[in-house]
């Protein structure tokens, strides 16, 4: 408690302040009667000692040296009964505390030592226990929250109503964890961090700092201590100071209960995470038995057969990191998570994933590329940025063509790791490569299923209406003349014919389709519908 609590009880009537009142603020731990001529070395920060000055009587150099001590070793003050062994206090020892703030009080002589020792304990004692009795119901009303289901943001409100002030969760990096209160003071730290500021925190009960902006609110952070190496906090948006004991209390069992709920809530993401990647390994591994698995499995982690995806590969090079693999895997942890806090806020789905050190992005096409790629490689780029600022670590990106459907994934896949691939070949530093298509199967591949379709029917239409013999004959003999090069004897050979059945069967898809198989546009076409007709195939 403070000093000028504890001289207000009725025990210290008659006591006066002689000295130091700037420390009238001071706190009092505990109340200390000793009489010993090496009294120093008994004494501990925010003792307040009384005496009766015996050994000071004649000899007020060691009173001088024994305030000066206990002013460096952060006592509370010191309290002399005068009229016994010292008629006054003596002025140079007043000169002194007062150059120190150092609270110099002079007892009544009507007024038992002992008295005021117990009195003054027996308060402090009472004082800590209301104290303790507020900090388990309060701990008691936190835990029910949890057990009952309503978790961190229930008692982050109920914190909010008893200290009066706004609270946020904020994460390792002070970022918010929930969407609690938008506050100016925490919206300019998060300008400050992106910028590549960093704060020094001591461990400590609580940290208090003040923005500069207009409103110069301050903060006071609690750290809330889980398994992970770097703490979350809990965001004060007002100045606690640290006498308001009954209010550090209420935080702190908040903390408490908070970090437990934080590492429950770990283990269950991490337990989720664990066995999406191993869906997403064993998929593009092609382990599956069937394609419905994949789609039965897929959809279990929020992925639609029907949907386009665009696949993302970003892999970190930190050449220069030597660190334990333990320490190693938290770090990734960390990474993760900030890199899902990013992808939370982007206006579009994105899935991620991870092998080993490759963090895997899905992000759900439902516009075309060209609206949403500059979007999407700004959060890339804006990833490359976080991560490099607060871990020294950098990540490099590859992008694939879209997937038409989920099953075309595991191609994509290997387009990301193909662009990265490139882009390391390169020489290239924390980059973004787009993978660009060579064959021109992989070109088809980024027209819509629909279309492709429509344009292998549109062309082979007419040929329908031939017997089913006939109608693959045709079509056969049309496909391997147009891989001969228009060769009509390479045509022959390859199928075992005479060259005038080859004739014979162009003629007559010439008949059918109404155009000259000379001409190089319509052999074009062809050639592009059997390529359209294989793709299709694949897919089924």
């Amino acid at each position: 408690m403070k000093l000028n609590d504890l001289l207000s009880l009725p025990v210290f009537e008659g006591a006066t302040l002689t000295a130091g009142n700037q420390g009238i603020e001071r706190e009092v731990h505990t109340v200390n009667m000793m009489d010993a001529p090496d009294i120093i070395h008994f004494l501990k920060k925010n003792d307040l000692l009384i005496t009766t000055a015996f050994h000071f009587k004649d000899d007020l150099d060691s009173l001088l040296i024994l305030i000066r001590e206990m002013e460096k070793q952060g006592c509370s003050g010191l309290g002399i009964k005068t009229k016994r062994f010292l008629e006054e206090i003596p002025e140079a020892a007043i000169t002194l505390a007062n150059e120190l703030d150092f609270p110099l009080i002079e007892l009544p002589v009507h007024t038992s030592l002992g008295d005021i020792v117990n009195q003054s304990l027996s308060y402090i004692l009472d004082v800590r226990t209301n104290e303790l009795h507020h900090a388990m119901q309060t701990h008691q009303l936190f835990t029910k929250y949890v057990i009952s289901g309503q978790g961190i943001d229930k008692i982050l409100d109920r914190l909010s109503s008893l200290i009066k002030f706004p609270v946020v969760l904020l994460n390792s990096h002070l970022r918010p964890v929930r969407n609690q209160v938008k506050n100016t003071s925490i919206d300019n730290l998060e300008k400050m961090l992106v910028n590549g500021y960093s704060f020094y925190f001591p461990k400590a009960t609580m940290s208090s700092f003040s923005m500069v902006n207009e409103t110069r609110e301050t903060v006071t952070l609690f750290p809330v201590y889980t398994h992970n190496e770097q703490s979350s906090y809990l965001a004060v948006l007002g100045f606690i100071p640290p006498s308001n004991r009954s209010t550090i209390l209420t935080v702190e069992q908040a903390s408490n209960v908070i970090a437990f709920e934080l590492m429950k809530e770990n283990a269950l993401k991490q337990h989720s995470r664990r066995l999406q990647n191993e869906f997403f390994t064993n998929f593009i591994n092609g382990t599956f038995s069937t394609y419905e698995e994949v789609i039965s499995r897929g959809r279990e982690f929020g992925l639609n057969n029907e949907q386009r995806y665009i696949c993302a590969v970003g892999d970190i090079v930190d050449e220069e990191k030597t660190i334990s693999y333990l320490r190693s895997q938290s770090e990734n942890e960390l990474i993760y998570e900030a890199i899902e806090f990013e992808i939370q806020s982007f206006h579009q789905t994105v899935h991620i994933f991870t092998i080993d050190h490759s963090y895997i992005f899905l992000l759900e096409l439902n516009d075309t590329w060209k609206n949403i790629e500059q979007s999407f490689l700004s959060l890339l780029t804006n990833i490359q940025s976080k991560l490099h600022t607060h871990f020294r670590s950098n990540i490099s990106f590859g992008i694939s063509n879209y997937a038409e459907q989920l099953k075309q994934v595991p191609i994509s896949y290997k387009e990301a790791r193909d662009a990265l691939y490139y882009g390391n070949m390169l020489g290239k530093k924390q980059f973004i490569e787009i993978y660009q298509p060579k064959e021109v199967t992989e070109i088809l591949r980024m027209v819509p299923i629909d279309q492709l379709k429509k344009f292998y029917t549109d062309t082979f239409q007419a040929f329908a209406n031939e017997s089913k013999k006939d109608y693959q004959d045709l079509l056969h003999t049309l496909s391997v003349y147009l891989e001969s090069h228009c060769q009509i004897s390479e045509a022959a050979k390859r199928l075992y014919v005479h060259r005038n059945t080859i004739i014979y069967r162009l003629e007559k898809c010439e008949e059918i389709i109404g155009r000259s198989l000379k001409e190089p546009d319509e052999t074009l076409r062809l050639r592009l519908a059997f390529r359209i007709k294989a793709l299709l195939q694949g897919n089924h």
